[in-house]
């Protein structure tokens, strides 16, 4: 018995203007047929059995003719599976999806549509161009530049506001056209390639001129004449971003990008994800086990980072014991981690005015810590500096391994796909994760890239081998490298938040 077929838009290039149904149903999808206009960050959505099968199209390359892709949709669905046919913008927009509705219809297949932001409402928001305006236009045509001696241009010519789906190529013809029928030379018009990403395209000019600005610009494109295009000049916001257009790279690992990602995001960027670690539980979970049984015998519990709050958590809930055997005074070593403690709902005592290792001794500096015991669950490779010192200062310092970092699996290769587009930044967020980047990629393949690094731990370990950092955060966490990384390329810094 057959599950369902979903005709899902994936909206207009940014991921994030996915529907919230769309992102739903493709957290439950078993296959996803995906076009070229769909963005593959959605693939990401879809559970890790989901086959992952696209099937094109651009203009000149299909990579399955339409007959096939109804008939790969209803194949799958009478295997029972839920299926998602992912489309770019919205499936009934010039997206064929009526066509395909159609073949599941006349196979008995159940479907149903999520529309998606069609291609034209992304232009608008992201280009600043209103289809609409009181002072301007009231009315909008939406047409395909596919077959131009298919389309009566004297009737549609005349539309305020055109929109000109897959023109890109014709659109010389196009505009000869339109203005043999009588529209004015000077209307203005552009053309937008990958609207609302990162890389989004935008060239204005006006009817006449435009065919010869176009020259450059490859598929795909939508392209919009009328007057409303004037308005770009003032209520362009997206393109004006202090980042927008820049490749910049994050190291961290994937459960840890995020924070990070966003933010640059949110400023423009276009973010490129490259762990260069990864965590995983400790090798040996024996001695955290040991220092969690005598949880109640130890003064200060200190954490040096998130994960470190995390995995000790982990293993708490792993065995017969939880916070509440907890009598000691917690320390951490920065914003991010007391986050991590406090969203516990435990107390956290202390923290230094700088988070690094040195910050966090200075914090100390008031206490008296002679024959206090002191925990330390941390990562497997870390600086000895903290248990070290408070030894001296008379604590019985136990240090447990909490979890490690290592390699993710495949990044020499993933490394040298990323840096031989030249991105335009690379962050670094700690050592390891310079060191593991250096290690599979070579310190010349960086050479030249503009380096961001959070903190002087990390930058010191970049230039001991042989990296060399563009700029260092002046607050040691992920919001003051936001800072830095934006420094180079503006006076700007981003709002606190």
């Amino acid at each position: 018995m057959p599950l369902k077929v979903y005709l899902v838009g994936a909206g207009p290039g940014d991921p994030d203007l996915i529907t919230v149904k769309g992102r739903r149903i493709l957290q439950q999808a078993d296959t996803v047929l995906y076009d070229h206009l769909a963005n593959v960050a959605l693939l990401s959505l879809a559970p890790p059995h989901a086959e992952r099968l696209y099937v094109g199209k651009k203009k000149s390359s299909h990579q399955f003719s339409q007959d096939e892709i109804s008939a790969l949709l209803i194949e799958r669905a009478r295997r029972g599976l839920t299926v998602v046919r992912l489309k770019g913008g919205d499936p009934f927009i010039f997206g064929r999806g009526g066509e395909e509705a159609e073949a599941l219809a006349d196979a008995g297949i159940p479907f149903e549509i999520v529309p998606g932001v069609t291609t034209p409402l992304g232009i608008a928001a992201y280009t600043g161009v209103p289809l609409t305006h009181r002072e301007h236009t009231s009315a909008v045509t939406f047409v395909t530049g596919h077959a131009v001696q298919a389309i009566d241009w004297a009737k549609v010519g005349h539309a305020e506001t055109l929109v000109i789906f897959m023109g890109l190529t014709t659109f010389p013809d196009i505009a000869r056209q339109l203005m043999a029928h009588g529209r004015s030379p000077d209307t203005p018009a552009m053309a937008v390639r990958w609207a609302t990403r990162p890389d989004q395209q935008t060239i204005v000019g006006t009817l006449a001129g435009l065919p010869a600005m176009l020259a450059g610009m490859k598929p795909p494109a939508t392209i919009i004449v009328g007057e409303v295009v004037r308005l770009r000049a003032k209520l362009d916001w997206f393109e004006r971003l202090p980042l927008f257009g820049k490749r910049i790279v994050v190291t961290r690992a994937p459960e840890q990008a995020g924070a990070l990602a966003s933010r640059l995001g949110a400023l423009g960027a276009g973010v490129v994800e490259l762990p260069t670690i990864e965590i995983r539980p400790p090798a040996d979970c024996a001695p955290l086990d040991r220092a969690i049984a005598q949880l109640d015998t130890y003064d200060w519990l200190i954490f040096t980072s998130a994960n470190g709050v995390r995995f000790f958590l982990d293993r708490l809930d792993a065995g017969e014991h939880d916070l509440r055997k907890l009598r000691a005074k917690v320390c951490a070593i920065g914003p991010a981690t007391r986050a991590a403690v406090e969203a516990l709902h435990v107390k956290c005592d202390l923290m230094g005015r700088e988070y690094v290792a040195e910050g966090l001794l200075e914090a100390f500096a008031a206490h008296d810590l002679a024959g206090k015991r002191v925990l330390l669950p941390r990562a497997a490779v870390a600086r000895d500096l903290v248990p070290a010192e408070l030894a001296r200062r008379g604590a019985r310092v136990d240090v447990v391994e909490a979890y490690r970092t290592v390699a993710p699996e495949h990044l020499a290769e993933q490394a040298r796909e990323v840096l031989a587009r030249r991105p335009d930044c690379l962050t670094f967020t700690s050592s390891s994760t310079v060191r593991n980047l250096v290690a599979s990629a070579g310190a010349d393949a960086l050479r030249g890239i503009p380096v961001a690094s959070i903190g002087p731990i990390t930058t010191q370990t970049a230039r001991q081998l042989g990296v060399e950092v563009a700029t260092q955060a002046k607050v040691f966490t992920v919001e003051g490298l936001v800072a830095a990384v934006l420094g180079l390329y503006t006076e700007m810094t981003p709002p606190s938040e």
